[in-house]
This record gives C-alpha cells, sequence and structure tokens, in this order.
C-alpha cells in the first residue's frame, strides 16, 4: 500500500485519539447556582446565616428586583437566599449522572455577601450558607467517583467591598494592601469599581503581589484550590484581564495541575484568545444563533459567520470552548426564544457544533426565566418527569452527543447552502460523519448541498439521526434535501453492506 496514504491516516488517527483522551474536548457542562439548585436539608440548623438585612425565602417563591440599599451599596434582591448548599447539590448528583453530564460548573462559592457571590470578602474560605472546605472536598471526591469533573468561578478581576484586603487598603492606603487597588478620591466610590457597580472595588492585576496571591505562587487561590481537587476554572470577566495577565494565568494552572481547564467568559469575538486561555464562553456564536432563529439574520449569512469565527479561532480552541444559551447574566432561552420550534434548533446548534454545550440548571426541563433575578429562580424540580417534552428532548440531545464522537471532537467542515445553516462534522472514520442542515426559516426550503467530503460515496443514503424517519440520497456529491419550516436534521451515512456490497470496503 501506498506509504503517504498509511502516514496520513495514522496522523489523523493519532489527532483524533489525542482529542478523545482530552476531557475538555466537548464535555457537557452543567452551570449550577448553589444557592438555587436544591433545598438545604438542614436549613433550620443554619437560618441565623440569613439574618437582617439577608432574607431566606420559601423554595416555591420567585426572584423579584428590589430597590439599592445605600447602607449596604448592594441591591435588596442580592440578599435574598433560597437555602442550597454544597451537601444540597451533592444530594442531586445521581440527577446529574442519569442527563449524561461530564463537568460541574458552579458559580462562586467563597465567602461573599451576596447570594451570587461575585464579591468575595474571602477567597480561602466557603461561604457559610454553603458549608465548609471539608463540604467541598466531599463534594469533589463525589463528582470524580461520578466519572465527571469539577469547575468553579473564578472572580479575580474585582472583590468585595467588605473583604478584609479592602478594608485594610481604605484604612493604610500607604500600607501593604494599598497598591492592591485602584484608590482614588476621583472615583466617586473612592476607588475603581466594576460596572459601576459600588461593591465591587477592581483588584490591581498588575501589581506582582496581587498576581502572586491570585494565581502565580503556590499558594495562591487558583493552585490551592486546583490541589484540592477541582479540575479547573471557570473565570469571570476575563475579558478585561488582557491577553498576558491570562496567559500567565492559565500557565500556572496548567503548572499546577496539568490538563486542568481555564475557560474564560469572553463576550467578544473569540480569536485572539488562545493560548492565553483553553477556552472561552462562546458569546460570539450565541449572538450568531439567536440573531438568525429571531429573523435578524439570513441562515446562510450566520453559516458563513459560523464557519468565519472557527477558521479564525481554530477548531481546538473552539472544542474547549463553552456553547451557551444562557446562564445567570442573560434571561433563560424560554424567554429569549418564546417559540419552541426556536428553542429546540438553538439547542440543536449547541449539541452539534464544535464546543462544550453549557447548560444552565433547568434550562433542560423548560423552566422560565426573564432579565436578574428572576433567571437566578430556584430550580424546578417537579419538571423532572417523562410527560415534560422539553427534558425528554434534552436527552435526546444529550444521548445523541454521548453516541457520536464526531458530536464531541470531529472537525468542522461548512456545507455550501444558499438559505440554510449546514455543515459537516467528521473524524478519520468515514462511517462517524455527520451533516447538521437545519433551517430555521418560517417556509419549507428545498435545496441540492454540495458537500465536499471524498470519501462519501455515490448514491449513499443517509439517516436522520433526531428520529424524523427521513431518508436523503446523496448524487456525485450533492445531497438533494427538502426541509420543513423551523426543523433540522442530522445525518449519518450508511456504510455497510447492502446485499452483501458496500462501496466502503476500503475506508473505515
Amino acid at each position: 500500500m501506498d506509504h503517504f496514504y498509511m502516514k496520513a491516516q495514522a496522523l489523523e488517527e493519532q489527532k483524533f485519539a489525542q482529542r478523545e483522551a482530552d476531557w475538555r474536548n466537548g464535555a457537557i457542562i452543567y452551570q449550577v447556582f448553589v444557592d438555587r439548585f436544591a433545598e438545604a436539608a438542614n436549613l433550620d440548623e443554619k437560618r441565623q446565616l440569613y439574618a437582617h438585612p439577608r432574607r431566606l425565602r420559601r423554595w416555591s417563591e420567585t426572584p423579584a428586583a428590589g430597590p439599592f440599599l445605600a447602607q449596604e451599596q448592594v441591591y435588596s434582591h442580592e440578599l435574598d437566599f433560597w437555602g442550597g448548599d454544597l451537601q444540597s447539590v451533592a444530594s442531586r448528583l445521581d440527577y446529574l449522572v442519569d442527563l449524561g453530564i461530564d463537568v460541574l460548573y458552579l458559580n462562586p462559592i467563597f465567602a461573599a455577601f451576596t447570594n451570587h457571590k461575585y464579591d468575595a470578602t474571602d477567597y480561602r474560605k466557603i461561604s457559610p450558607e454553603y458549608g465548609t472546605e471539608t463540604d467541598l472536598v466531599n463534594l469533589i471526591e463525589r463528582v470524580h467517583r461520578a466519572e465527571m469533573k469539577i469547575v468553579l468561578d473564578g472572580v479575580f478581576n474585582h472583590i468585595g467591598r467588605q473583604s478584609e484586603l479592602f478594608q485594610n487598603a481604605c484604612a493604610d492606603p500607604t500600607g501593604p494592601y494599598g497598591d492592591w487597588f485602584y484608590l482614588d478620591e476621583g472615583f466617586s466610590q473612592g476607588c475603581r469599581v466594576w460596572a459601576n457597580a459600588h461593591n465591587l472595588p477592581e483588584l490591581n492585576l498588575e501589581n506582582p503581589a496581587v498576581r502572586a496571591y491570585i494565581f502565580k505562587a503556590q499558594d495562591s487561590i487558583v493552585r490551592s484550590y486546583l490541589r484540592l481537587g477541582i479540575d479547573g476554572w471557570r473565570l469571570d470577566v476575563a475579558f478585561e484581564f488582557g491577553y498576558p495577565l491570562l496567559s500567565e494565568l492559565t500557565q500556572a494552572a496548567h503548572l499546577e495541575k496539568p490538563g486542568s481547564l481555564v475557560v474564560g467568559e469572553i463576550w467578544s469575538y473569540p480569536q485572539d484568545w488562545f493560548p492565553a486561555l483553553d477556552g472561552v464562553m462562546n458569546f460570539t456564536l450565541r449572538q450568531i444563533m439567536l440573531d438568525c432563529l429571531l429573523g435578524n439574520t439570513a441562515a446562510a449569512a450566520a453559516n458563513e459567520m459560523i464557519a468565519r469565527m472557527i477558521a479564525d479561532a481554530g477548531v481546538e480552541a473552539m472544542l474547549k470552548s463553552w456553547i451557551v444559551l444562557d446562564n445567570h447574566d442573560t434571561r433563560r432561552i424560554t424567554d429569549m426564544l418564546p417559540e419552541r420550534g426556536d428553542q429546540r434548533l438553538a439547542q440543536v446548534l449547541q449539541f452539534t457544533l464544535p464546543g462544550a454545550p453549557n447548560l444552565y440548571y433547568g434550562s433542560e426541563l423548560g423552566m422560565l426565566g426573564g432579565d436578574d433575578p428572576r433567571n437566578r429562580a430556584p430550580m424546578c424540580w417537579d419538571l423532572v418527569n417523562r410527560d415534560n417534552e422539553v427534558y425528554r428532548w434534552m436527552k435526546t440531545l444529550i444521548d445523541l452527543r454521548k453516541k457520536q464522537r464526531a458530536l464531541r471532537i470531529g472537525d468542522y467542515h461548512k456545507l455550501l447552502s444558499s438559505r440554510l445553516i449546514a455543515f459537516e462534522r467528521r473524524t478519520e472514520r468515514v462511517g462517524e460523519t455527520l451533516l447538521v442542515i437545519v433551517n430555521p426559516g418560517a417556509e419549507a426550503l428545498e435545496e441540492s448541498i454540495l458537500v465536499p467530503d471524498s470519501k462519501l460515496m455515490n448514491a449513499t443514503k443517509f439517516v436522520d439521526l433526531l428520529g424524523n424517519g427521513q431518508v436523503f440520497a446523496m448524487a456525485s456529491g450533492i445531497l438533494p434535501v427538502r426541509l420543513p419550516p423551523k426543523s433540522a436534521v442530522v445525518l449519518q451515512p450508511q456504510t455497510h453492506p447492502v446485499d452483501g456490497y458496500t462501496p466502503y470496503k476500503r475506508f473505515t
């Protein structure tokens, strides 16, 4: 046999084997807001932790916006709690295992004044409402026994006004912590705060001592929790760090724990954030999908945008990047896309494009939720039942991704279409090839699509894995398709012998 083709095949096999061995590629992420995921069993024992100005709400209550509290420098709804903790999260891990989750991502868990805990007062302590370090270690161990990973939310751009570090800096601006912040009476709050949030003074990351404390030193926050057992960090407001600082942080994390994940909250175009980060929360992709499904961008244009973005960022980085439809900072998908058909198409794209689908707790059940704080309502466990169409649909997509290797680690190739979103996911094995074709429009469309893949033989039949029963046939590299409005197909070629004959006999 020709050594050129043998070598090329061996290199392809090696590439995909390396991707498959890396848990960060194509993982299914499940985001949990600890206070709102599962009610604690020992709630009566810890009621004192929610004393005024905090309030402990009933699990059945819906969060509502409240007034700004001048003394506390936060809005009243930031001090409303529902009582979830690390132990209650651990009690629901069986649900995540059954759902098919690979990675548990927790919103901030460190000591803080508010319920969202993006205002840390002490990174080295678990917030008392959530438990203790022992509770975290127990959760980590249970997650790992369930063959999942765990990622924490690192909020290192800013800190809480009530933190001892900030209080010491204000008390003695010329002291050792004075230059850990941007103290200046020219600022309305006496210091630089993040996004005009009075309670969130920004850390001076240009200060070497701050960088050592956060991520460089062996006993730094980033490295200490990796050593404790977590598998990675999601970095809040990562877009404000800049490339050099992110690169230093990521290198420190990998030094402490090779193969750990550092994924950044990036709201700008993802192209240049690698290798400063392992992955990004891909809000550019989210915006493309939403604009297309809302009718603001034509499907063919969206197809081009997605292809350009993946080409610019690189598929290796995209595989580790999180595909986000909704989270604690956005309205839920049910609110953004009120039509169920649009929701389903968004979820098809979330689970078939290269990346790691990021599910926000309850969205797999169809939970409702508008702007903050309504999008942070307590988990509706009553929705977990077989009669819930949304739940059944999400289980279908998760199972599809689990079974189809190409969706987890496959290359991406744009398919040429004038009116549809269409792309191919493929590995070194032709039988694993998948063609994803989406019609987001309100009318049925019929089109012949060029599929530039020489391994796909003439007259090959394709079966839709979404269960629509449709069969498509290729003719000389052209795939004729007819799709109803608001529909999608995930097509797999039939490469097995028919009546003893197969053109794929020398292709694996």
